[in-house]
């Protein structure tokens, strides 16, 4: 632990070296961690084949999972930089929609670890980001969505909010196929 961490402060460390990330990124960036950790554990010991599996009666697979997860916080991280990666849903096409419902499926020639390593870099760059941004307080309108307010905005830190509770709601999701697909649990 460096001399400047306090005991009660998490940090996180970047493995190149860089100082530390403390306080409430620290906090942020560790919350995130543990739902993407409890999303990843999930596919733990599965072949390519199980990893595309729908195990319940949605259309839901463990790969098709981590890819929707990998490119909503592509999509958010775009966001706390640019603003909204696309400026109104209702303007999307039926083409559009079919790339979206792709995101939750494992498609020929995806592989399980390839899905897993473009998660670990979508994580990496989320976490550069929020460690590097000079104000958590910064935002940015919402998209228009019938989901989002109307001329809303939000913050850096409202937007990590959201991409934690948006993690554990998938690995919530995960564990329930996993368990279907093999009995294995997260927990427990």
């Amino acid at each position: 632990m460096s001399e400047t961490t306090k005991i009660n402060e998490p940090a996180t460390h970047d493995p190149a070296g860089a100082p530390a990330v403390t306080g409430e990124r620290a906090e942020w960036l560790e919350a995130l961690a543990k739902q993407r950790h409890f999303l990843r554990f999930t596919t733990r010991d599965l072949t390519d084949e199980q990893a595309g599996l729908r195990t319940t009666a949605g259309e839901l697979c463990l790969g098709g999972l981590i890819k929707h997860v990998t490119s909503a916080e592509r999509n958010w991280a775009q966001f706390i930089v640019d603003g909204p990666w696309i400026e109104d849903f209702s303007a999307m096409t039926e083409e559009d929609w079919q790339r979206r419902a792709e995101e939750f499926r494992m498609l020929p020639g995806e592989t399980l670890a390839g899905v897993l390593a473009d998660y670990a870099e979508a994580a990496r760059r989320t976490d550069e980001l929020i460690a590097g941004l000079p104000d958590l307080d910064a935002t940015q309108p919402l998209p228009k969505a019938p989901w989002f307010e109307s001329g809303a905005r939000w913050s850096v830190r409202r937007v990590l909010m959201h991409l934690i509770a948006e993690t554990a709601q998938h690995a919530g999701h995960a564990d329930i196929i996993r368990e279907s697909l093999d009995g294995a649990k997260s927990m427990g």
